[in-house]
């Protein structure tokens, strides 16, 4: 055979690529298949009804809430962490918090970011000096712990945070899925297509100054507020 069978190195080392993916799955027990973030609400009053509106919802979340809040937060939360800069990082997880506009958004992230940090602590992952840090931080939200899971982890930040936006988009496409509801292969050209601007996302939230990282996302409140008194529902939030 005159291909070779030998692959190029890989940009992200193979352990760190398994670390990822652990960090990436569905299985990760913090409780992200819980919530459908405002979806639930949005099926019930029919903006989303088909894949053609799930993919418009997700894209302008992914664009203009994710890329310069959650995500930009997340990356400045990294930033404060491996620098050991607590006092930033506290001032950090309680903005994000507080900008959460509804009570269910807020206790979202704060369970999440608890069981998350539990899980990190569970598997000796954070040094007994950084635990003690972040105590003070408290109530933690799930940009804070996932901060501490790509330091503890010694991960790549881009490649730390993809995962991250990963996670969310691969949670909210399985509840359109149930919701909507959308079969397999729509659920998947959804993943296939939306995933390849997560990278793009990401550097570009990276490079979002820390004075204009902005959660102003009302339709989303609305929907999130709505969906704490809809008759019946399937998730938490």
């Amino acid at each position: 055979m005159s291909a070779s069978l030998t692959s190029a190195a890989p940009s992200v080392p193979l352990h760190q690529l398994v670390r990822l993916l652990q960090l990436a799955s569905p299985a990760l027990p913090i409780g992200g298949y819980s919530y459908s973030q405002g979806i639930e609400w949005a099926v019930e009053c029919g903006d989303i009804r088909d894949a053609a509106t799930t993919r418009s919802w997700l894209a302008d979340l992914l664009q203009h809430v994710m890329r310069t809040g959650e995500i930009a937060i997340a990356a400045q939360l990294v930033a404060s962490t491996r620098g050991r800069r607590w006092d930033d990082f506290e001032e950090l997880n309680a903005w994000f918090r507080a900008s959460r506009e509804t009570a269910e958004l807020r206790a979202e992230t704060e369970q999440m970011g608890a069981s998350l940090l539990k899980l990190l602590v569970e598997l000796g992952v954070l040094a007994e000096s950084t635990r003690g840090a972040v105590v003070r931080s408290c109530p933690l939200t799930l940009p804070a712990a996932f901060a501490l899971a790509i330091d503890g982890l010694n991960l790549d930040t881009h490649a730390g945070l993809v995962a991250y936006v990963w996670s969310w988009l691969e949670n909210q496409v399985l509840a359109a899925m149930k919701l909507v509801p959308l079969g397999q292969s729509s659920g998947q050209s959804l993943l296939f297509e939306l995933g390849a601007r997560i990278p793009d996302v990401v550097a570009s939230s990276m490079a979002v100054p820390p004075d204009e990282i902005t959660s102003f996302a009302p339709g989303l409140a609305l929907a999130s507020s709505l969906h704490e008194t809809q008759y019946s529902r399937l998730f938490r939030s």
